[in-house]
This record gives C-alpha cells, sequence and structure tokens, in this order.
C-alpha cells in the first residue's frame, strides 16, 4: 500500500474507531457489478474496505453481496434514476451469512444515499443486526445545488434509516 493510501485508511480507521457505542465485526465493500469491475480492472470500495479491516483488525467479507444488476450507462443520473437503479440490484451469495453481525459497510462516495441504503438492507434482510455505512467523500451541498449532478436533491436522508452516517 503506498504512504497516502496507509495515511488514508489510518484516517478512515480513527473514524471507525470513535464509534463508542457501536463497534463492527466484520467489513463488507459495496460490489460492483462483474462487467464493471472487468472494464476498470479494479473495484474501489474493495480497495479501500481490504486494508480497513486489517488496520482494524476485522474479518473481511468481499463476497457477501452481489451486483445482479448493472448500472446504468449514463453518468449522470436524477436523485429517482439513482434509487430506481440499485431497487433489486444487490442480493447476497447463498451460504455467506451475516447473521447478528455488525456490518460496516464501505464504498467510495455517497451521492443520494440509494447505494448505501439498498445494500443494508440486503445485508439486514439476511440476518444483520446493524449496519454502518462508511463512504471515504460525499458529494459536497454546492455540487448538488449548483446542478452539476442535475436533478439530485439536497438534504436527502432517507437512508438513515438502515445505516448510520459518519
Amino acid at each position: 500500500m503506498t504512504r497516502w493510501g496507509h495515511g488514508f485508511t489510518s484516517r478512515l480507521a480513527e473514524v471507525v474507531s470513535r464509534q463508542k457505542d457501536w463497534k463492527p465485526e466484520v467489513v463488507v465493500p459495496v460490489p460492483l457489478h462483474p462487467a464493471l469491475q472487468r472494464e476498470r480492472g479494479y473495484h474501489q470500495a474493495e480497495l479501500i474496505a481490504r486494508p480497513l479491516s486489517k488496520l482494524l483488525g476485522l474479518k473481511f467479507e468481499p463476497r457477501v453481496l452481489v451486483r445482479t444488476k448493472p448500472r446504468p450507462p449514463r453518468l449522470m443520473l436524477s436523485r429517482s434514476e439513482r434509487w430506481a437503479s440499485v431497487r433489486g440490484a444487490y442480493s447476497t451469495r447463498e451460504g455467506l451469512r451475516v447473521d447478528n453481525l455488525r456490518v460496516l459497510l464501505v464504498d467510495d462516495v455517497v451521492t443520494t444515499g440509494a447505494t448505501l441504503d439498498t445494500c443494508a438492507r440486503t445485508l439486514k434482510r439476511v440476518g444483520a443486526t446493524a449496519v454502518l455505512g462508511l463512504t471515504v467523500g460525499r458529494v459536497a451541498s454546492g455540487w448538488l445545488s449548483s446542478g452539476r449532478l442535475r436533478g439530485v436533491n439536497q438534504g436527502n436522508r432517507q437512508g438513515a434509516r438502515s445505516i448510520k452516517e459518519t
């Protein structure tokens, strides 16, 4: 891992460690659709989650969640298109369970919360007691209100019911 990567992961571990009332037991990255991962050649959430799990001394489970439905080809999606694009897009692999575990769900960036919400609901459906969503970045409100991300509404909190934001 590069120095930048180590410092970055160290900072994320600090954020998780500050959660006094909640301690995760397993780290799960938000999955990419297999076709997109082949195209990119890397999986950004896994590149963040793997060293983070080692630093925190937690089990790393990259195969629990699966993206079954590809993301629409358009880069810019409206808020409603983002939520629709993840509806039914994630499932769990048979035999891999998170029964009674507190899951740290890791992704690179949160825009509307749709992906984290859908993944958290999927994990809870198969037995996770709690899911904490952790992302490296968040789309800045200035980007949302400037129209740079057309149609994405500022201040969406629908995912707050199933994940806890840091």
